[in-house]
């Protein structure tokens, strides 16, 4: 897994390699508009639940711990069965889970649609297939678990506002599915990127997201 190997870069020749790709990542985000379809900030705080996938959940839910309104971010598996939800299986990319993310955030300080937002502009790129960047195979795909119909309409409609823009070069590939369970990760998976901010794999492709959050969406960036 590219994640791991990355980690042999050694020496000149692989700082250079480095930097070179972390400024090839520096400039790829997207800007994307706000979505058309999408809730009201709530006139009271609480708790509400968004489950996604957009590649290696280290990155994703790096991004998210610095959204304004989120309460916690949990990095797991959804889309397969309890007994696969383990990381070395879930990487074998056969078991039907996929790397996610449970965002907890509070409805009065963001909407589901902002969520979706950060989502489809600085946290993944929604157009590829079946991987992400370096990553590849089932478990990296991109996908929107819905808990609620409304959540499922606000889905749909931004992937449709944005297809319709032709805002990004290729189709949107994020599927919308359903959620029926998601399994906390590893403990050694969460806050990766706290953890190993030094780590080759988080400094070439999740801190460049985390700046693109800061620079592209400010309003709903917060410093931790």
């Amino acid at each position: 897994m590219f994640r791991f190997l990355v980690r042999s870069f050694a020496g000149l020749s692989g700082f250079l390699a480095l930097a070179a790709l972390v400024a090839c990542n520096s400039a790829s985000a997207t800007v994307i508009p706000s979505p058309v379809v999408d809730d009201p900030l709530a006139a009271t705080s609480g708790q509400q639940t968004a489950v996604l996938a957009g590649g290696c959940f280290w990155g994703i839910q790096a991004v998210f711990e610095h959204v304004k309104g989120v309460i916690s971010v949990t990095a797991g598996y959804s889309g397969g069965t309890a007994n696969t939800a383990h990381y070395e299986t879930v990487s074998a990319g056969t078991t039907g889970h996929a790397e996610s993310v449970k965002v907890i955030y509070d409805p009065s300080q963001v909407s589901f649609g902002q969520i979706l937002k950060v989502f489809f502009s600085v946290a993944h790129d929604p157009t590829q297939l079946n991987r992400q960047g370096p990553d590849t195979g089932a478990q990296y795909r991109s996908v929107i678990f819905f808990s609620t119909e409304r959540q499922l309409r606000i889905a749909q409609a931004y992937m449709d506002q944005l297809n319709e823009a032709k805002v990004y070069p290729r189709p949107i590939v994020t599927q919308v599915i359903r959620l029926r369970d998601f399994y906390p990760a590893e403990a050694y998976h969460q806050d990766y990127a706290v953890h190993h901010p030094n780590d080759p794999y988080i400094v070439i492709n999740d801190l460049p997201k985390v700046a693109h959050l800061r620079e592209q969406i400010p309003d709903l960036y917060v410093k931790k």
